[in-house]
């Protein structure tokens, strides 16, 4: 296995597990924030929090999870800000699509920008926005399929929880693949 597609399912597995802990929230405990703006910001901080300890193996080198957490924080918290303010300006599809490609714009900048500017931004800042696009858009149509199929047995509850889980799970993959492409594709060159 190379090192590229090590590094790219090692983001997939472990932010798509980051990212249904952060999905549930909204599928538990929508409420404990008291508004939707609130629940975005529990979520954003599950993600800030559990990426460092699931993702710190994907940098090459010493004093891993410190300097994960100096790269991920400002790019994920820049990204969650941009595709939240889509979301609540724009709303809707193209809000998702708005955000979604100025998010993960931002976001491959920063993480660029931390690793001293390495040679292929584009290729990987294309890839990561196509992951995490293909992987919040599939989690979409899962939730909502779900939803309107249900499951034989379950309660409209359960089907709720299971729904908004997989959008979770399906985001993560995506967005975690494209991370662990993207800091495998700069650091390439340097073993």
């Amino acid at each position: 296995m190379t090192s590229l597609l090590r590094s790219t399912l090692h983001g997939c597995l472990g932010f798509g597990a980051v990212s249904v802990a952060a999905y549930s929230i909204w599928a538990f405990a929508p409420r404990l924030a008291g508004s939707e703006i609130g629940m975005y910001a529990l979520i954003a901080l599950v993600y800030l929090g559990g990426a460092g300890l699931a993702l710190c193996g994907l940098l090459q080198g010493e004093h891993r999870l410190g300097r994960f957490y100096r790269l991920f924080l400002p790019a994920f918290f820049g990204y969650a800000l941009l595709w939240s303010l889509a979301w609540f300006v724009i709303q809707g599809r193209p809000g998702e699509w708005v955000g979604a490609a100025a998010g993960t714009l931002f976001f491959s900048f920063m993480c660029w920008r931390s690793l001293k500017k390495p040679s292929g931004f584009w290729i990987a800042a294309l890839v990561l926005f196509a992951l995490h696009t293909a992987g919040y858009f599939i989690g979409g149509r899962w939730m909502y399929g779900i939803l309107g199929a249900g499951i034989e047995g379950w309660s409209k509850p359960q089907v709720a929880i299971a729904a908004k889980l997989g959008w979770g799970l399906f985001h993560g993959l995506g967005f975690g693949a494209g991370i662990g492409f993207a800091l495998g594709w700069w650091q390439r060159k340097s073993h």
